[in-house]
């Protein structure tokens, strides 16, 4: 495990360092972004966001840095692979909605891995997982973990009333209620 992570986080810093440089405007999201305030470290993938409207130039700035651009079948993200691996995730859509200048806006500056770089807020990236949530992907152990080491960061209310139209997150959060995490 603990040499995926180091993998992973080369990857991040990687990829980082490549949109600094000549890429679009992006910010880590996802579940490395909650470790980043504080949840544990994600063994999977790195995932950033990057606006729709910037999709081509974010991928022209991977591959460039020598990593390999999959487009999958699905339109809303393309995976960015280096030592045959997919590491790392790059969605222009998150939930059905583009991501735009606005998503990115609400995006915090932080120092990861040793490179200033915004990251999506505990609020909206517990929001967004919540609202993913459905009956082919309802996960809550992966999620109780995280959703437990950034309570304190995360404006439940909030997450409250942008996922109350998904029952698979209101279960979630009668749960975390239940557990004492977010009552």
């Amino acid at each position: 495990m603990q040499a995926r992570n180091e993998d992973l986080r080369s990857a991040l810093r990687r990829a980082a360092a490549a949109m600094k440089a000549d890429g679009p405007d992006f910010a880590l999201a996802g579940s490395y972004a909650l470790w980043v305030y504080g949840a544990p470290e994600p063994v999977h993938d790195v995932h950033f966001v990057v606006a729709e409207s910037e999709v081509e130039l974010a991928a022209k700035s991977l591959a460039d840095a020598g990593f390999t651009i999959e487009r999958p079948p699905e339109d809303w993200l393309f995976k960015a692979c280096v030592g045959g691996e997919f590491v790392i995730d790059v969605l222009h859509r998150l939930n059905g909605v583009p991501v735009d200048a606005t998503t990115l806006e609400c995006a915090v500056p932080h120092d990861v891995l040793a490179i200033s770089m915004r990251v999506l807020p505990p609020t909206y990236v517990i929001t967004e997982k919540l609202c993913s949530l459905n009956e082919h992907h309802c996960d809550f152990a992966s999620l109780l973990p995280s959703a437990r080491a950034v309570r304190e960061q995360v404006d439940w209310d909030s997450v409250r009333a942008d996922t109350a139209h998904n029952d698979f997150a209101v279960a979630f959060l009668v749960l975390t209620d239940r557990l004492g995490i977010t009552a």
